[in-house]
């Protein structure tokens, strides 16, 4: 039933569930789809930054109304002092806007400025709902600002000209001032208005960062004209249906898409954004890579890419930069050759530092592997000195047969505790990478007391064999809470053999190991160390040569295996936003332990197990898929980068 409450116009920002939608839409009659006409915008937005990302992406351009006014960007139809000098609650000036034509091409239009737009929590609007009253906006505001727009128009030309004489006259008037700026010097641009080049995030105006460059402008990126005739000489390809939705969970994307290339060179960019800490980038990114591996034809035209989902007017100039460049973008490239981003990479890839730390270690003035061990050995954790130690080891790519070996020792001594047990190699072996840069085990079985408290056992077992020669992490945190899915308050116990931590819900919380794994010498095999030969009675020592290798090994319980192999084998994009499907449209908590629902945190039995336990693990994924609603995806179309 409609409320009587008197509401302004209100849009509902994209973090708003379909099912909240629904039920606005009921009660709210002021609710608009068109972001230009509301005087609200509503969600699930707690941060400044955030808001004014989500008013970008609609298009809707703002100044900031808690900025100082001196300091606030200058409209474009605003000068001199008394532009700055308007009073915030004075009225608003009509815009007078010029074409960038000749002054006989066009007349001044105006259009109003500044209409006033508020963007607010979604718990303002459900609590005035519930309390039958529009409540203060004290505390609910995230932002405030004035609309800006400013549309250039065209005057028309006089009755009876032709189209014809028109365009001879404009063309005239290019022409003539080209002449008058080749004349006059003074006229043309100078150099220093081109020292600075701006690359920007793929979101509309969201500027990332500033380069300084030589006087020389940059090169212009040049539209062909195979561009053009493309779009007269050839049909484009169809956007699928399923690339109309905004979860990747629903679409298949394959390891080699049509366009890799391409998504290659975003891949570069959104690394450098993720060494230095820009989170809406790298959300943005994998947003856009994920939609155009997705799409199952090469773009010829970069208008394509603006039409579809997530890609936006900088991803289609960052492609027609790619074509005007034979398969190069410049900020890719750049990002390449900095010698920042090459230390944080160094850092970033020893096991156990993510990208803050390594940026904190960029931040002492550390920039290799050698000051991190000079100035910081000390302060390194456990992990941290084990992945500096077999630094060059562990970048080591591993090869499909080597996987299936490790994998099959691992089972082999899991089926010596006790017969039975199931595996199943997950991660990007099981997406059809042909090198892995680790392996990821799952193993469960039909009895769950034969999966209650098998970690420990099996890295033991491993270790006495000389297989493992470190253990990372061992956690026992779902035997620990009686092999249940998570508390869906992220309020379960986690609980580690060697960490001794205890805390909220995070990625996995199946027990696993994560351990450093050696392939034994094979027998006879020695090799000789000179420096050592003297503690050996001037024998040569035997010496392992063979690579160390990082290995996870999970353990899931029958009832929730399914989701367990679902979790584990998705790409990145893939598996956020499975996550964000299942609590946005089936109303679930899900990760790789099971699911629950986020309306009274009962457990979801996906896998029909209480009726009818599925007979092997590929069936029981089978069936999540069919519970959520999703269509089966094989893994090698979760490939999202």
């Amino acid at each position: 039933m409609a409320s009587n409450l008197d509401l302004p116009t209100i849009y509902l920002l994209g973090a708003v569930s379909e099912d909240e939608r629904s039920q606005l839409a009921g009660q709210v009659s002021s609710l608009t789809k068109d972001a230009n006409k509301a005087d609200f915008f509503v969600g699930k937005v707690a941060k400044t930054e955030r808001a004014k990302f989500e008013l970008r992406r609609l298009g809707v351009i703002t100044i900031d109304e808690r900025q100082p006014h001196e300091s606030r960007p200058r409209a474009a139809h605003s000068s001199g002092p008394e532009a700055k000098r308007q009073k915030r609650d004075g009225p608003v000036p009509e815009a007078i806007v010029i074409s960038s034509s000749s002054e006989d091409e066009s007349t001044p239009t105006t259009i109003p400025q500044g209409l006033p737009i508020k963007v607010v929590k979604l718990a303002w609007l459900t609590e005035s709902l519930a309390r039958g009253e529009v409540l203060p906006l004290d505390g609910y505001v995230v932002y405030e600002g004035r609309k800006v727009r400013a549309e250039p128009t065209r005057k028309r030309p006089a009755p009876g000209t032709s189209p014809q004489e028109t365009a001879a006259s404009r063309v005239e008037g290019i022409l003539r001032r080209a002449q008058n700026d080749l004349a006059d010097p003074a006229r043309a641009p100078s150099s220093s208005q081109h020292q600075r080049q701006t690359y920007s995030s793929p979101t509309q105006g969201s500027h990332r960062r500033t380069y300084g460059t030589a006087a020389q402008p940059p090169a212009l990126v040049r539209t062909t004209t195979s561009e053009n005739d493309y779009g007269l000489n050839r049909v484009a390809s169809p956007i699928p249906d399923y690339l109309h939705t905004i979860y990747s969970c629903q679409r298949p994307t394959p390891i080699h898409p049509p366009n890799e290339k391409f998504v290659d060179q975003l891949k570069k960019i959104r690394t450098a954004r993720q060494l230095t800490g820009d989170k809406i980038g790298i959300r943005a990114y994998s947003t856009a890579i994920a939609t155009i591996s997705a799409y199952p034809y090469e773009i010829h035209s970069p208008s394509r890419i603006s039409q579809l989902p997530g890609c936006g007017p900088k991803i289609e100039d960052l492609y027609r930069e790619f074509q005007s460049l034979d398969g190069h973008v410049r900020e890719a490239d750049d990002d390449e050759t900095s010698s920042k981003l090459a230390s944080l990479r160094i850092f970033f890839n020893i096991m156990g530092v993510a990208e803050a730390t390594a940026r904190s270690f960029y931040n002492r003035g550390w920039r290799d592997l050698d000051d991190v061990i000079e100035f910081g050995w000390k302060d390194l954790t456990r992990v941290q000195q084990i992945g500096v130690k077999y630094y060059e080891e562990l970048q080591e790519l591993i090869a499909r047969p080597q996987v299936e070996a490790i994998a099959d020792k691992v089972l082999a001594h899991a089926n010596a505790i006790q017969p039975g047990y199931q595996m199943i190699i997950a991660g990007g072996y099981r997406r059809g990478k042909e090198l892995s840069g680790d392996v990821d085990i799952i193993i469960s079985h039909h009895d769950e007391s034969a999966t209650n408290m098998l970690i420990g056992r099996l890295v033991l077992s491993l270790e006495q064999d000389q297989l493992i020669t470190h253990t990372l992490i061992l956690s026992t945190a779902n035997s620990d809470r009686g092999q249940e899915a998570v508390s869906w308050k992220g309020n379960a116990p986690r609980h580690g053999l060697t960490s001794g931590k205890s805390g909220g819900s995070g990625f996995d919380t199946l027990d696993k190991a994560m351990v450093v794994w050696q392939d034994p010498m094979e027998t006879g095999k020695k090799v000789e160390d000179a420096t050592d030969s003297s503690n050996n009675d001037g024998k040569p020592p035997t010496h392992n040569t063979n690579p160390h290798r990082r290995v996870d090994i999970i353990i899931s319980p029958w009832r929730t295996v399914g989701c367990a192999v679902l979790g584990w084998t998705g790409g990145t994009t893939f598996q956020r936003d499975l996550r964000r499907y299942c609590k946005y449209q089936r109303g679930l908590r899900f990760d790789s332990s099971g699911a629950r629902s986020t309306d009274d945190g009962t457990w979801v039995d996906l896998e029909n197990y209480e009726q009818d336990p599925a007979p092997d693990m590929l069936t029981a994924e089978r069936r999540v898929f069919d519970a959520l609603q999703l269509e089966y995806r094989p893994p090698t179309e979760r490939c999202t980068g």
